[in-house]
């Protein structure tokens, strides 16, 4: 049984880290229908299957996208090629502002190929 709670992944955080992820859910709920399932360290969204991870931090997040593609990006802190086809990248966020349309693109991308 899952005891977390999306919730309880803000406990201990700064406002801003609520702010960030509330902006990334209203960017993906324009993609079309999806879940965010909480999970014992990040919060998933997912598709059919998981098209990006949160986790948090004290003043952060940590957004990781899948991708059908490698992208190259100053921003990127870490980098799996999990398949023939699938990269996961990890973008950390500070702000609601930081979330541009390259990041916004990459978001799309993976809901795409959650399908």
């Amino acid at each position: 049984m899952n005891d977390h709670s999306v919730e309880s992944h803000f406990e201990g955080r700064t406002p801003v880290v609520r702010a960030i992820y509330d902006t990334l859910l209203g960017i993906a709920g324009d993609f079309g229908p999806f879940a965010a399932v909480p999970k014992k360290t990040s919060i998933h969204l997912d598709r059919r299957s998981a098209f990006a991870g949160i986790q948090t931090r004290k003043e952060c997040l940590i957004l990781t996208v899948k991708s059908p593609v490698e992208i190259h990006d100053d921003r990127i802190g870490k980098r799996e090629h999990i398949s023939a086809n699938r990269w996961y990248f990890e973008i950390k966020l500070h702000s609601p502002d930081e979330i541009d349309a390259s990041i916004i693109n990459w978001l799309r991308k993976g809901y795409e190929i959650s399908a």
